[in-house]
């Protein structure tokens, strides 16, 4: 049996354009790749291949699904197997073994963090729009800093107030065992006769997400200056957090970074919220460090087209200079955004319009390789000496990459510049070749939230033909959009007594299914809705599109990657009322709501019919039989009652408000 952390390195790993590349000459369209289907005989492009939700879909034959179902379908092979073909064609070794008591101990601890962050990032929220502090001191700095509050929402930003140990007695009253917040440098554990204590005191809060949303470690920054304490300081290392595999931003940024195919790469945690409020959101931030090789395998899984941005600090653009190498290596395509002397993203994106913005970027992003040319050339007047070395470090860039045609292109336009031979820039990159050993580094792993436990039993042997499932009907198949999409999605509600309490999408659906008695509906929904809020309780980071996208059961993995698909929407109306623009657009929380409600309305009323139906069907048996006179007025009582109940679906359902 395949072991759980090789698994996730597979599904980290496995690119759905990469995997279908090996079979189908894929060309870009947009955001997306299309071409031949190969499981029919297609003679105009079908096939779209989309990198951002790491899916495929044959819109003519119906085919598709994600890296390792792709892989089953076209070799015919069984799930293990797939797993062990992808492992083969990335390199990865396959160690096969049983799960022990200590790596099950280490799995539950690691969720056990998880929860801790989640618990921190409420408890630092509440504190920035409750306590005193927050409301007097911490809002008022990021209101001059310009950060409104529906963007101090969307990144989840906190504030930690001067309580020397305020998160500690919050956690040890909500029943936490601190453990898990020392582990993660949350909290100070007592030592050496000292009461333990915060990390955070006093600062902004941003928290840090891994690139499938998981709260993973907290940025936390001074308001005022200070020369003895950091401006900045983050959550220490951790089993579940390392500041060189993070990039602040890439959660939210992801979507827009595949749409736009090219990540803007700033320094802090301010400029991207800036970007994002200027309506740039396909921007990261390395936090502050130098860039590592596990951050740029994440961008590259959404695009190869970085543009890095340069404040006037000639002095700090030098010190990065160093660490764009690392992107060429990595097969990526780099350009330099030089910004105006004293500004940097946050400032210079505050002060400009958005069509300011896009201009200035057209007119002003320019090839790193000629950016850096033009900085140094200065410098190269000062002395022959000084000139080779800066033309050394040049050279260095200009080894890095990957691609031949590229590289020699850069040479020629390298030597062009500088008015130099390029005979001997050719043959100097190809000894820095030749010295340095180049990798691409393609396949490094980044973090997944998949569950390898889920796919366990598959690996024991080949995959089993199970019988289908009846179809969902209209209203469950619209309904099931919305789970497999955004059914961890949080629904605050009020109930008429005035208490209140929130609920993933999912548990909303299933408990308004409850409370109306219907139990009778498809199958297949039943399934999908109950492993769904079963997950949900578990682990407050489940993702139920790539834990259904990825179903031992080949029919719900089917139906979840078609209605992942962008062809497979809703009806115009739904659309509408969602206020989708277009797939890639998440829906407001409030429609999202109404179209929830709209749908389950629709499911009662299906079960209403049904009821109607099957009640005409006894009336018609008991007409012909004058001895049931007594059971056909029964009949028709039931009939009427289920007819005035289907005219007040609306009302019985508007018993309850949602607060948006």
């Amino acid at each position: 049996m395949i072991d759980d952390a090789t698994i996730q390195r597979i599904f980290d790993t496995a690119t759905i354009e990469e995997v279908v590349g090996d079979y189908v000459s894929l060309r870009k369209q947009g955001a997306n790749f299309i071409g031949l289907c190969p499981f029919h005989n297609d003679r105009r492009p079908s096939f779209y291949v989309s990198p951002s939700k790491n899916i495929c879909k044959c819109f003519a034959c119906g085919e598709g699904g994600s890296p390792v179902s792709f892989i089953m379908k076209i070799e015919k092979i069984s799930f293990p197997d797939a797993l062990r073909v992808l492992a083969k064609k990335y390199g990865i070794p396959i160690e096969e073994k049983e799960e022990s008591q200590e790596e099950k101990e280490k799995r539950n601890e690691r969720e056990s963090m998880f929860l801790a962050q989640s618990f921190a990032a409420d408890y630092f929220a509440k504190q920035l729009s409750r306590s005193e502090e927050g409301l007097h001191v911490a809002i008022p700095y990021l209101q001059q800093r310009g950060i409104t509050t529906p963007f101090i929402e969307k990144f989840g930003l906190g504030y930690a107030t001067s309580q020397r140990d305020g998160l500690t007695k919050a956690a040890q009253e909500a029943g936490y065992n601190l453990k898990y917040f020392a582990e993660t440098g949350l909290c100070y554990p007592p030592e050496d006769g000292r009461s333990g204590g915060d990390r955070f005191r006093e600062r902004i809060i941003f928290p840090i997400h891994t690139v499938s949303g998981k709260i993973v470690g907290f940025g936390g920054r001074i308001m005022k200056k200070s020369d003895r304490l950091a401006k900045y300081i983050n959550s220490p290392e951790s089993p579940i957090y390392s500041k060189s595999n993070e990039l602040y931003g890439l959660y939210l940024g992801k979507k827009a970074i595949t749409q736009a195919d090219k990540c803007f790469l700033v320094e802090g945690y301010m400029d991207v919220i800036a970007m994002h409020q200027g309506g740039i959101e396909n921007v990261v931030a390395s936090s502050g460090t130098a860039l590592t090789l596990p951050q740029i395998m994440k961008i590259r899984r959404f695009t190869r087209n970085v543009t890095v941005f340069y404040d006037g600090d000639l002095a700090g653009v030098k010190a990065t200079l160093r660490g764009i190498d690392l992107l060429l290596e990595a097969g990526m395509h780099v350009r330099a955004l030089p910004l105006p002397e004293d500004e940097d993203p946050d400032s210079f994106v505050r002060g400009h319009t958005i069509q300011e913005l896009e201009d200035y970027i057209q007119t002003h992003e320019e090839d790193f390789i000629t950016f850096k040319t033009a900085l140094y050339k200065k410098d190269m007047a000062k002395s022959p000496i000084e000139k080779a070395n800066l033309v050394n470090d040049l050279l260095k860039s200009v080894a890095s990459i990957p691609d031949p045609i590229e590289r020699s292109l850069t040479v020629q336009s390298v030597a062009q510049d500088l008015s130099l031979n390029e005979a001997i820039i050719a043959k100097e990159v190809k000894v820095l070749r030749n010295n340095h050993s180049f990798q691409r580094t393609k396949f490094l792993p980044v973090q997944s939230e998949h569950n390898a436990e889920e796919i366990r039993d598959e690996q024991q042997e080949l995959e089993q033909t199970t019988p289908p499932l009846p179809h969902p009907s209209k209203n469950e198949l619209a309904l099931l959009r919305l789970i497999v999409r955004y059914g961890e999605q949080i629904f605050p509600i009020t109930y008429e007594d005035g208490s209140e309490e929130k609920y993933s999408l999912a548990q909303f659906v299933e408990n308004a299914l409850h409370e109306q008695e219907i139990e009778d509906y498809g199958e297949l929904f039943k399934k999908i809705l109950s492993e769904c809020c079963q997950n949900i309780e578990k682990n407050p980071h489940f993702s139920p599109s790539q834990y259904f996208a990825n179903h031992r059961n080949p029919q719900i993995s089917s139906l979840t990657i078609n209605l992942l698909a962008d062809k497979y929407l809703l009806s115009n109306v739904s659309k509408r009322a969602l206020g989708l623009s277009d797939e890639a657009t998440n829906p407001p929380i409030e429609e999202l709501i109404k179209e929830t409600e709209l749908l389950i309305n629709g499911m009662i009323g299906e079960y209403i019919q049904r009821q109607i139906d099957h009640y005409h069907k006894e009336l018609k048996k008991t007409q012909s039989n004058p001895l049931e006179e007594e059971r056909m007025m029964q009949i028709l009582a039931k009939l009427s009652e289920l007819n005035d109940i289907k005219a007040q679906i609306a009302t019985i359902m508007g018993m309850r408000t949602i607060i948006p």
